[in-house]
């Protein structure tokens, strides 16, 4: 029998095949974002682009650019079924072409749309897609990509310095904004991170926003570092850069809402595309933006192959991801009437947490020592738990319960201290039920909240002081631990978007001096294994007195897995000064006075205190041995044994 030959035509690589369109339609095409998009590409002898974009109701879809004279009619896209991908090949598109795909709708409107997969953006106030090849960055990052392959975030030290790119500095007295380049901010920020003493940044806003006052948290290019900055290689040069230098790099993430903006996701197609259709479900009505299907699996497949390109492409080393709760609650931020039960009757949105176990499974399933952060501020159990045992499956969580009672007790006057004694208190009591990161972010110096430092009772030295014992604290008490730019020397004023930090101040010794006290905790903290190896242990931690409530001190041990060079942390919250407070020790061993609040370099006295102590059988704090420590106002002693 003489066989027929095959019509099946022959793809090349780079083509939409029917496999990637099942994957796609499963939600299972992690790779998925080497197809869509613009891909620079040679078809038959031709130098040109294959363009893809999933635009499923649409009636006619084409590519419109600079090559084409944005001309509708010149390059019709042929569609894919069945999931509705449009893709064409167009020669002689060059490197740097804008273009945008017009889509007519079912009742014949003609929309221009940004590419969801584009890999770089025009500059706003422009809306197009640019043409890039990013097949070929260039990385020398291998050292630290090895080493993240054994790295567990929850024995490792990881002090956090977030960062606004446009705002941490700018070039004064320039025509433009001002903006450093990610090449000009990677060489300033790996000099001044590694001279703090940070192990790693988490930058705000890289994925590309129209608007400058979301802070990045609205994104139309989820595929694209902002433009604002420089070019993808440029981006991609930041990043080697931190990782050459020891310091790992977290990005904001954001797949909670998308801006309604006309260039970008919303009813893409002319239809809900990306967003639920009922808008009781698609439509945030505090933010006025889209929530993004996660029922629908090409959604979930855009949004996890998201992550993974970002962790995969670019080396980055996590994701924050934003706004966790917005998405587990159906009826968040919403009143009766405005959201819909899910099929239980409850308020969970069911689809969320399946992305949710989904997106966390994939990503830290395929890249070792990534981390997943979730920025949840509700109760929800089990966000750093096992998919498998019904949690959510993220690395971290930030710790807002203890945000807020921090800044609340330390706002307070010392006076009236003792009569919340527990709110610093009662974070050890859950520390151990996720894998915490306590922070101090940006949402806490914005929208007339104040500067860390003006959030301190007093004038003056009281003001500085305070805060020197709120940041000693946060870096003795279990988690992870995150600091907002600009916070470390004292910022005076809330943080904008549209200035940068106001470095001028470390010409005052008050700033200088809080800068210098924070430095020396964070070298501190990287240096000792208490303070990191068992955060996630309850042996790790030991209050030695929390009870101390009319004097208001809290004093407790770190300890370390190997029970060598424990720590002893001692932190008085009044301007009162103990010239001979006693504090009891777990242990018949000498302590070596390793930091000192009250040293002239962090705007002490300068009182000579000797450097070693050693306990005497006197009975203190329920111990049977003690030492007495001169602790002046506000005073910070840590002792290392």
């Amino acid at each position: 029998m003489k066989k027929g030959k095959s019509t099946k035509k022959k793809l090349e690589p780079f083509e939409i095949g029917e496999l990637d369109q099942y994957l796609f339609g499963q939600g299972n095409h992690y790779e998925i974002y080497e197809k869509m998009g613009a891909h620079k590409v040679t078809y038959k002898g031709k130098e040109g682009v294959y363009f893809a974009v999933w635009a499923p109701n649409a009636r006619r879809v084409a590519v419109v650019g600079d090559f084409n004279g944005w001309d509708f009619e010149a390059d019709y896209m042929e569609r894919q079924e069945p999931v509705g991908i449009y893709t064409c090949f167009v020669p002689g598109v060059k490197e740097g072409d804008l273009y945008k795909f017009c889509i007519e709708t079912q009742q014949g409107k003609r929309i221009f749309k940004a590419d969801p997969f584009a890999n770089y953006a025009e500059l706003r106030p422009g809306t197009a897609s640019r043409v890039t090849d990013i097949s070929n960055l260039k990385w020398t990052d291998s050292a630290w990509m090895t080493k993240r392959e054994t790295w567990d975030h929850k024995k490792n030290p990881m002090s956090i310095y977030e960062v606004h790119l446009g705002s941490w500095m700018r070039h004064p007295g320039r025509e433009d904004e001002g903006f450093y380049t990610y090449r000009e901010f990677a060489d300033a920020i790996v000099k001044y991170v590694k001279d703090m003493g940070y192990t790693h940044v988490e930058l705000m806003g890289m994925a590309e926003h129209p608007f400058d006052g979301s802070w990045g948290y609205q994104v139309t290019g989820y595929y694209a570092p902002t433009s604002r900055y420089g070019t993808p290689e440029d981006f991609a040069y930041m990043i080697n850069e931190l990782h050459r230098n020891n310091i790992g790099v977290i990005l904001d993430w954001v797949p909670a809402h998308f801006p309604r903006d006309a260039h970008g996701l919303a009813e893409f197609d002319g239809t809900p595309t990306f967003e639920y259709a009922d808008p009781r479900k698609g439509e945030h009505p505090d933010w006025g933006t889209k929530i993004f299907d996660y029922g629908k699996p090409e959604v979930k497949n855009f949004l996890i192959a998201n992550a993974l390109f970002w962790i995969e492409h670019y080396h980055v080393d996590g994701l924050r991801v934003d706004a966790v709760a917005s998405m587990l609650y159906l009826d968040y931020g919403k009143q009766d009437g405005q959201w819909v039960a899910n099929k239980y009757g409850g308020n969970e949105n069911l689809e969320a947490i399946e992305f949710f176990k989904h997106l966390n499974s994939v990503v830290l399933g395929r890249n070792k020592g990534a981390v997943m952060i979730a920025e949840e501020s509700t109760a929800w159990p089990k966000v750093t738990g096992a998919p498998e045992d019904d949690g959510l499956g993220f690395s971290l969580k930030w710790n807002m319960g203890w945000m807020h009672d921090f800044t609340e007790y330390m706002k307070l006057d010392p006076y009236f201290r003792k009569n919340a004694h527990h709110m610093m208190t009662f974070a050890s009591s859950y520390a151990y039920s996720e894998n915490y990161i306590l922070v101090l972010s940006h949402d806490e110096v914005v929208h007339l909240k104040c500067s860390m430092l003006n959030k301190m009772p007093g004038l003056g030295f009281d003001k500085y002081a305070n805060l020197k014992a709120g940041y000693a604290f946060m870096t003795g008490h279990p988690g992870k631990k995150l600091l907002f730019m600009g916070q470390e020397f004292a910022q005076l004023r809330e943080w904008s978007e549209e200035r940068e930090l106001d470095w001028f101040l470390l010409a005052e010794p008050e700033h200088q001096a809080i800068q210098n006290w924070y430095r020396d905790l964070l070298h501190l903290y990287k240096k000792n294994k208490a303070l990191y190896e068992m955060d996630c242990d309850p042996a790790g931690f030991e209050w030695i007195n929390a009870d101390d409530i009319f004097r208001s001190i809290y004093s407790f041990e770190r300890h370390s897995k190997d029970n060598k060079k424990n720590l002893l942390f001692v932190c008085n919250f009044t301007p009162m000064e103990r010239p001979d407070y006693r504090v009891g020790v777990t242990r018949r061993k000498q302590l070596k006075l390793v930091l000192n609040s009250d040293e002239k370099k962090y705007g002490g006295s300068g009182a000579e205190r000797p450097l070693i102590y050693k306990p005497v059988k006197q009975e203190c704090d329920g111990q049977k041995y003690s030492i007495a420590y001169p602790l002046p106002a506000y005073g910070v002693a840590v002792f290392e044994f």
